[in-house]
Parts: C-alpha cells; sequence; structure tokens
C-alpha cells in the first residue's frame, strides 16, 4: 500500500503541472480538505484491504494536486503588475547570488527591499534578474509608434558583490522566453528560482546615479564562493581550465567555455563538469568513510552514537554543508533530500524494500519542488538509481551499513553513476584482486546505467554519446577522486588549483580526441513520449539480471525511439517553421527531401547566440539535414547563429549578400544571392527576386542588400524578405517580372517604420504576415504604423512574443500553429 500511495502523490502532482491555468486558491484547499477526509477513512482499516489501497491511492493523488496548487497560486500572487512593464522604477535590493560578467556588461540577481516610482512605493515581485549593460540605450521613453529615439551610453560599474545593498533605476520587464519546439523552457526555469520579473539597470547620463548603499553581509557564503572564485582566476592562468574549477568548487558553471561544453556533452560527462548529484555522493560516501574512522578512535564516542551513525550522520550534514558552498543548485538541492531521506531510514531502523525506498525519496523531493518532474535531470536521476537498486542482488540490503547506506542518493545528467558502495571499492587498501574486482563492478554499474539510460535521453535530448562509456570509464575516477579534491584543497592551499588545471588539462585532451571522432554522437529526432516510454523500458529489460532470452525481449521496444523519424512535407508540398530567436530572424523551410534556413538570428554575448540556444536544438530535434543556408544580409540579428549551424551542418551550402572580407567566409565560402537564381525542390519552386548583380557594386546599406526568396509550389507562395526597406520594396513592385501575390509573408524589418509600405504590401496581399521581433524591444518592432496598414487590410498578424515559433504548412495553409499557445502552462508568460 505504501508504495501505491506515494506514486499517487506524485501522479497528483504531476496532473496539476499539465494545467494551463490555475484554479481559484480556494479550490485547491477544498482539494486537500477532501484528501484528509478520504485519507481518514484509510486510517480506520474499517474497509477492505484492495478498497483502503485505492481510497489511499486517490488521497494522496488529490493532497499532491491541491498542495501543489497552492502553491503555485500563492506565488503568482507575487507576479509583476503588467502596469510596470517598461517603467524605469526605483529599486532598492541586496545582490543574492553570484554576480556573473561578459563583455557587454553584467548580471545579478536581486532581492528586492523597496520600490518607488514617481515618488510612489509600489509593489514588485521579491526576488528579480537584472543586466546592468554598457553601451548606447534609449535615454528616453520606449519608442512608440513613429517617435525617434534618443540614446545615451549606459555606465558600467567597476564591480558588483554579493550582499551588496543598492539603489538603482531599473526598467522592468515579465520574465519572458522563447518557445520553440523541443526548446527549453526559460519561464520555468526562472520560475524554479523564484525569480518573477527581469530588468535592466538605466544608468544614462539622464538617469539618477546608481548609489551604492554599504555590504549588508547577508549573504556571507556567496560572497565567500565569489572571492574563492576571484582567488581561482588569479592563480590559474589558463582561463579554461580556471573556469572548470570555479565551476567544481563554487558551482559557478558559467565560468566554462561553451566550446568546452560541446565537448562534454559530445562525450557524456557533462554532469562531471558540474555540482551534480556524483559529487555530492561521493563527497558524502567519502566524508562518511573518513567520519566513521575518526570516531572509532574513540570509545567514549562509540557509546554515545555508533560509529556506522556517527558516519551516515556526518557524510549527510557535511555533503550538504559542501552542496550550500556550491551554489545549492537544484541538482545538488535534489541529492541531499535523498540522502537525508536514506539516512533518516536507516537512523530508524527501517527494512524497507528498495522499490518503498526509491519512491519514498521520489515522493519526497517532488513534494518539496514538485516542478523537479519537468526537469530532465529528475528523470535521469531517478531511472539510474531504480536501474541500479534493481540489477542489484544486494540492493535491499544498501541500508545496513552508514556509509553503505549513502547508495540511495544519485546524480542528475545523462550517462551518470552512482557513488560505489562501500566494500566495492578498497579506498584504505586491499589486494591486487579486491581492486580489479572493485573496478570491474565499477565498469559493469557505468555500462548497466548507459544501456539503460539510452533510450531516455533520446527522448530528452535526441542525441546520445556513443563514446559516453569511454569517456566515463576514465573520467568519473579521474574527476572525482584528483580533480574535485585538489581544488577543494586549493581553497586552502591555492598552489595546489595549479595541479587541478594540470590533472584537467590531461583529461580535456583525452575527452578533445574522443569528440572529434565523427560517429561519436549518435542523433534522432525526439520521439513520441509514448516511444520513448517503449524505448525506456526496453533499456530497462536488456539490464535486468535475467536470462539472455528474457533480455531480448527489450530488442524490439527500443525500435520505436531508435527508428521514428520526424513527419515530413509530401512531394510538392513546403513547411515554414518561423523560430522564436528573439530580435531577428530564422525560418526554417522544408520540402519532402531538402530543407532550407533563412537567417540565423542573433548574437546575444561572444558565449551565446541564437545557434546555439535555439536553431541547432531544434534542428537536432528535427533530425534536419540542410541543404542551403541563406543569410539575407551582414545585420547581427540575422548571421549572429550562423557560426554554430555552420559547424553542425557541414554539407549545407551558404547563400548570402556578405561581404568577401566578412568573417564568415573563412567558415563557409558563401556564394552571392543575385536575383534570378532559381532551383527546384521536391515540386516546391525556389527564386532570388533580390539583389540584382549590379548592386554589389553600389554602396549601399546592408538592409538594402538582403536576400529576398520566393516559395511556391503553385497553389501556395512565401515571400521572405529580410531586411529590405521601402526604395527595396518599390524596386519589387515594379518590376513586372516579380509576381509578389503571396499568402504568407515575412514582414520586412521586423516590423519597423521604414518598411511594409502600402504599395508593398497591396502587392503582396499575403493573408499571414509573420513578425519575428524580441518582447518588449528597444526598437519598437513592429512600429505602430505597420500595425495599422496590416490592420487595414486584414492580414493575420503572428508575432513571436505573442506566438512564439510559428509552423505555417502549404497543405493546411489556414491552420498555423503557435508554440506558445500549446501545452500552455500556468506558469507561462501571458503576453498583453
Amino acid at each position: 500500500m505504501l508504495f501505491a500511495a506515494l506514486l499517487g502523490f506524485v501522479l497528483g502532482t504531476a496532473l496539476q503541472l499539465q494545467q494551463a491555468a490555475l484554479f481559484p486558491w480556494q479550490a485547491y484547499a477544498s482539494i486537500v480538505l477532501v484528501a484528509l477526509v478520504a485519507y481518514a477513512f484509510v486510517a480506520t482499516k474499517s474497509i477492505a484491504y484492495g478498497w483502503r489501497m485505492g481510497l489511499a491511492v486517490v488521497a494522496l493523488g488529490l493532497c499532491g494536486f491541491g498542495l501543489t496548487g497552492l502553491r503555485a497560486t500563492a506565488y503568482l500572487g507575487e507576479a509583476l503588475d503588467p502596469a510596470l512593464e517598461g517603467r524605469d522604477v526605483r529599486i532598492t535590493g541586496v545582490v543574492s547570488n553570484l554576480p556573473q560578467r561578459n563583455e557587454s556588461g553584467l548580471r545579478f540577481r536581486l532581492e528586492v527591499e523597496a520600490a518607488v516610482l514617481d515618488g510612489q512605493a509600489v509593489r514588485v515581485p521579491p526576488l528579480m534578474d537584472v543586466g546592468w549593460y554598457g553601451g548606447a540605450f534609449s535615454a528616453g521613453p520606449a519608442v512608440v509608434g513613429d517617435a525617434t529615439p534618443v540614446t545615451a551610453l549606459n555606465r558600467l560599474p567597476a564591480d558588483v558583490q554579493a550582499g551588496e545593498r543598492w539603489d538603482m533605476t531599473v526598467r522592468l520587464k515579465a520574465p519572458h522566453g522563447s518557445r520553440n519546439p523541443h526548446g527549453f523552457d526559460y519561464e520555468l526555469w526562472l520560475w524554479e528560482q523564484g525569480v518573477q520579473a527581469t530588468g535592466y539597470v538605466r544608468a544614462t547620463a539622464r538617469d539618477p546615479v546608481p548609489v551604492l548603499l554599504g555590504q549588508t553581509w547577508r549573504h556571507p557564503i556567496v560572497l565567500a564562493r565569489q572571492a574563492v572564485r576571484s582567488n581561482i582566476y588569479q592563480q590559474v592562468q589558463m582561463r579554461q581550465f580556471a573556469g572548470m574549477i570555479a565551476a567544481l568548487v563554487v558551482g559557478d558553471q558559467a565560468a566554462i567555455d561553451r566550446v568546452d561544453w560541446d565537448v562534454f556533452r559530445a562525450t557524456g560527462v557533462a554532469h562531471l563538469v558540474s555540482i551534480s548529484g556524483l559529487h555530492i555522493t561521493m563527497f558524502a560516501w567519502g566524508t562518511a568513510l573518513l567520519v566513521g574512522w575518526l570516531w572509532r578512535r574513540s570509545g567514549r564516542l562509540c557509546i554515545a552514537l555508533p560509529a556506522p551513525s556517527a558516519a551516515l550522520i556526518g557524510g549527510v550534514l557535511l555533503a550538504t554543508a559542501y552542496a550550500v558552498f556550491s551554489g545549492w543548485g537544484v541538482p545538488a538541492q535534489r541529492t541531499c533530500l535523498m540522502l537525508a531521506t536514506v539516512a533518516l531510514l536507516r537512523l530508524s531502523n527501517a527494512r524497507w524494500p528498495w522499490p518503498h525506498v526509491w519512491m519514498l525519496a521520489c515522493a519526497v523531493v517532488v513534494a518539496v519542488d514538485p516542478w523537479a518532474l519537468l526537469q530532465a535531470g529528475f528523470w535521469l536521476s531517478f531511472v539510474a538509481v531504480g536501474v541500479l537498486f534493481a540489477t542489484d542482488s544486494g540492493a535491499t540490503h544498501a541500508y545496513s551499513t552508514g556509509a553503505r547506506g549513502l547508495k540511495g542518493s544519485v546524480l542528475s545528467g545523462p550517462q551518470s553513476s552512482v557513488g560505489p558502495p562501500q566494500g566495492r571499492f578498497a579506498p584504505l587498501g586491499g589486494s591486487a584482486i579486491r581492486v580489479a574486482k572493485s573496478v570491474g563492478a565499477a565498469f559493469h554499474e557505468q555500462w548497466v546505467i548507459t544501456v539503460a539510460l539510452t533510450p531516455l535521453t533520446l527522448l530528452l535530448f535526441g542525441q546520445v554519446s556513443v563514446v559516453g562509456l569511454a569517456a566515463n570509464a576514465l573520467a568519473i575516477p579521474w574527476i572525482t577522486l584528483v580533480v574535485t579534491p585538489l581544488a577543494m584543497l586549493g581553497v586552502l592551499v591555492p598552489a595546489l588549483w595549479d595541479a587541478a588545471a594540470g590533472a584537467i588539462g590531461w583529461l580535456y585532451a583525452y575527452l578533445q580526441w574522443l569528440a572529434s571522432w565523427s560517429w561519436a554522437v549518435i542523433a534522432v529526432a525526439v520521439p513520441p513520449v509514448w516511444a520513448g516510454a517503449a524505448g525506456v523500458l526496453g533499456g530497462v529489460v536488456l539490464v535486468m539480471p535475467w536470462q539472455w532470452s528474457m533480455r531480448l525481449l527489450g530488442v524490439p521496444l527500443l525500435l520505436p525511439v531508435l527508428l521514428w523519424r520526424a513527419p515530413l512535407p509530401a512531394a510538392g508540398q513546403f513547411e515554414l517553421l518561423a523560430a522564436d530567436i528573439g530580435q531577428g530572424n530564422a525560418v526554417l523551410v522544408r520540402t519532402a527531401n531538402h530543407a532550407l534556413l533563412y537567417d540565423a538570428g542573433p548574437r546575444f554575448s561572444l558565449e551565446s547566440d541564437a545557434g546555439h540556444r535555439v536553431l541547432v536544438p531544434l534542428l537536432q530535434a528535427l533530425h534536419t539535414r540542410l541543404d542551403t543556408l541563406i543569410l539575407s544580409h551582414r545585420d547581427m540579428d540575422h548571421v549572429g547563429g550562423a557560426p554554430a549551424v555552420l559547424t553542425m551542418q557541414p554539407q549545407a551550402q551558404l547563400l548570402s549578400s556578405i561581404e568577401t572580407d566578412n568573417p564568415l567566409q573563412s567558415l563557409r565560402p558563401a556564394q552571392r544571392c543575385v536575383a534570378g537564381q532559381h532551383w527546384d525542390w521536391d515540386g516546391v519552386q525556389f527564386d532570388i527576386l533580390h539583389p540584382q548583380a549590379d548592386d554589389y557594386g553600389a554602396a549601399a546599406k546592408p538592409n538594402a542588400m538582403s536576400c529576398v526568396l520566393r516559395i511556391s509550389n503553385g497553389a501556395q507562395t512565401a515571400l521572405l524578405v529580410g531586411d529590405i526597406e521601402q526604395p527595396q520594396e518599390a524596386r519589387l513592385v515594379a518590376t513586372p517580372a516579380h509576381n509578389l501575390k503571396s499568402d504568407v509573408l515575412l514582414v520586412p524589418h521586423h516590423g519597423s517604420k521604414t518598411s511594409s509600405s502600402a504599395e508593398f504590401l497591396d502587392a503582396v496581399a499575403p493573408r499571414t504576415a509573420i513578425v519575428q521581433s524580441g518582447y518588449r524591444n528597444r526598437f519598437g518592432h513592429p512600429a505602430s504604423v505597420v500595425t495599422q496598414r496590416l490592420a487595414e487590410r486584414q492580414i493575420q498578424v503572428v508575432d513571436s512574443p505573442h506566438c512564439g515559433a510559428y509552423t505555417w504548412q502549404s497543405w493546411r495553409p489556414q491552420n498555423g500553429a503557435c508554440t506558445r499557445l500549446q501545452a500552455l502552462r500556468y506558469w507561462h508568460h501571458r503576453v498583453p
């Protein structure tokens, strides 16, 4: 009954997470009350066992549903007032996390103490993410209609420390992230972090000066982490390895360069270079052994408390302290909760079967953090531990000793492994045979995890590392037993950080070698949930300790996830997917056997662009191989993500109007787009309408050189025009050979007032106009004059902030789909 009841609680919580909108809080309170009444009948034991078990499942399910709903309604009640969006509010608050600096400025989290607007106190969320950027910003009100923006230089601080109290002017915005198929849910991530507003510091000459009010010492641990991070960078000359050490010691994952993350993901060791469940587990296991050894040196202490119990308590407490110092991230919190749950069972002398312990730990994590059910790491963690328990004949005795009791903890991340239970490793010595056996056992556990988690990894990420087993076989012991101890001891003896950097260098060379193999990663289209669930079941069956005749029954279950192919248009049809990439253009065009990407979105910083954030994951999820990448012109909001896309798609032809000395030419020589170019893919016609060949010899603005692409199957037509402005529009309209009439138009220049003339819109006469622009962007796109022209012609406008990624298909042109409106949940931002 206990297992079923706990499962009911988890399922009830999961059901609440599917709600698009919340009920009133009174409804959730009533549901909890009904759950308590139902459970009272279970406790009376006055009904048959079967009915009691069913009633217990329903009662705890209702309890999970109601309690999660109550928490969500209370949290949503603190959301940012929409009337404050775009307003400059004077905020007094304390920096509460590690500030992150890049080439454009810095970001930090602010605990709000007071907020004032126009001399009046206003209510804002208690926690917000704030950016402080340099460069030119609008110095007046936000651009409205045809107003000409006034810009001024924003001032940057020398540094910002955790715990400092600042008084500053912040332009506020509700949390809003891109919404793309199979993409990262930024709004859910902020929800889990407790952040309900974002903004940037206004520090131009026309704004009040930000004032540092002093150091509060309210966040001493974070301040200490910041000091340790600074010391690491001062001690270790090579920034690449310094960033990895900072990630291991203080949990600063942003310190790792993007290119290094690519290597770690390709080799399946990303979980090892961040504070994951593995590090917390190993720290707990090691400190438990040490505490137990020291405790046994004192007879008085052993009389007061048995050494195994002291070892267990010490391991959990010290591991929790390590997790707190390393940033108390969600994976670390989850691991500490599981460690504490297992420890309490052990200390209470409970002897539960492993399924009950596993489900109890799961329920505890879900009770504390219901939204963990939506995180990939949660599922990877619990499936990994469940598989290890199920395939280990001694799992049911995993709580018989203190150190061994820590086996109930888990990792977060693909290709993970758990800490070794006592007896399998010989940390205090042992014969060569024992060492060989322990190494063999560890390799077997890693093999079991790899096979079992591969289908789940494909379901969650659409790719899996083929070399992950070989990479983890060396990386797990090397990072766990060599790099991490050196990195941690470096806090006391900084010279050890140099030794840690050297150890990382040797390992990184090995990982680079593995990642360079052309077959290092297998990518498939992200399968539907049913196929992924079948694959996970098949992977579990394959690693169970059964006869091979039984294990092989798992192979057919793997086939749906391995052979799944994303649906493609039929011959003679085409599909447009306008990705949600903020302020910029990126449209994926697919036919039956070919694919084209029109523009690659913006670059956000040196370490972040639309290619890595959105387009590469999207192409991987759809398992799409590009034939052509068209970059309409050189502006960064159109080519910022191109390097990432070109690296991922080495076979793609580059067609563009970029200049011959553009840095992108070194990645892939570009063929010029010239009016008159034509090709046919699967019965779909592609035509370049602009620019003319003579335009390349003239001194023209980049916008004027935008490649204009017309796509048609004879029945339906789409027109993608980049950033052309009214002179280029007039030229297209005046060319008789150009049949501009289209069903879908990518609105020129994101809806700028310098484009979308009345004559051009009349010539195109689209039914649907796509506006790819950022939410509350500083340019004011789309301009009111443009939206008015579109409304006058009864043209349906689809914009990124309201729609997210937009999918249009030629065989059902009236049924375009907005990703933001699909699978809508209550934490998602509703754009006014």
